[in-house]
């Protein structure tokens, strides 16, 4: 990443909803990937450059939003393992569902197996069981609101 887009991304940060186009929809994408990365003890920057991919892919390559979409989970990840913020676990959680049926919609944005790539770069049985019920949770959560 350039210097020139990092100085962009702290400006957008405190702008965000109004320069990013669809930026709730970019916003709930990063609460999803936080949400399955924060609950691992060994964070390393191979997960945020695994969401960086797989934002390229939804974003059809745009650079940009893919940056934004990595820099947005590193961002609530931080907030999570930060115990000095009231972000954790569960009120992503929440946070995600009160969206949910704000904007049944957002639903289609999980996607299951973009998430489980993020479970690769996870070495503790626990943590990866842990990952695994909230894969589960966020499935569920999905048909739900769906149906």
């Amino acid at each position: 990443m350039g210097v020139i887009f990092k100085i962009k991304h702290h400006f957008f940060s405190a702008f965000r909803e109004f320069f990013v186009h669809h930026h709730g929809s970019l916003e709930f994408r990063a609460k999803i990937f936080a949400l399955v990365i924060a609950v691992n003890d060994e964070i390393d920057e191979d997960n945020y450059t695994k969401v960086k991919e797989i934002g390229m892919s939804i974003y059809n390559e745009d650079k940009n939003r893919a940056n934004l979409l990595m820099l947005s989970t590193q961002e609530l990840v931080q907030k999570v393992k930060n115990t000095k913020n009231n972000l954790d676990i569960d009120s992503l959680v929440y946070s995600l569902q009160k969206e949910l049926k704000i904007i049944p919609r957002y639903a289609e944005k999980i996607d299951i197996q973009a998430l489980k790539l993020l479970l690769s770069f996870s070495h503790n049985k626990d943590t990866i069981s842990y990952q695994e019920n909230i894969l589960e949770f966020l499935e569920t959560t999905k048909q739900e609101t769906l149906n």
